[in-house]
């Protein structure tokens, strides 16, 4: 059975005390501690989104300053194909016109050839022919 005497007063006493030195030097350090803690994480937390936020931004920047340097380059390289095909087309066109000229050359000499094979050839036909038909029949025919 609990009496109720003096060690029961001290002992309220002494709870008394120990909770009012217990919240002095265990309660209100780790408290604070604590307080500091979450708004060292709070504020750890707002420079995350900021640096998330920068890191965005200049991702899209990064990505715009991409997208132009790519078409710069693209327009660098369809002006440069451009005028190698057009310096090309050009030398294609005049080694056409010097071969054209060449070949046009070559059949005026072949046709002076022809020609004057032709008429050599009309020359020596009736000498020709008096020729052969003296060697097929055996004697000279004279016209």
């Amino acid at each position: 059975m609990i009496s109720v005497d003096v060690t029961l007063l001290m002992h309220i006493i002494n709870m008394i005390v120990l909770m009012f030195v217990l919240n002095a030097i265990l309660y209100k350090p780790v408290l604070g501690i604590l307080e500091k803690r979450a708004r060292k994480i709070s504020s750890l937390n707002d420079e995350v989104v900021k640096f998330e936020q920068d890191a965005r931004q200049r991702q899209l920047e990064l990505d715009n300053k991409m997208r132009e340097a790519s078409g710069k380059a693209k327009k660098a390289l369809d002006g440069a194909r451009a005028q190698a095909q057009a310096i090309g087309a050009e030398k294609l066109a005049a080694i056409r016109s010097e071969s054209d000229s060449l070949k046009a050359q070559e059949l005026a000499a072949m046709r002076t050839q022809v020609e004057a094979a032709r008429k050599e050839l009309r020359e020596d036909t009736a000498a020709f022919a008096q020729a052969m038909a003296g060697k097929i029949l055996g004697r000279s025919v004279d016209a």
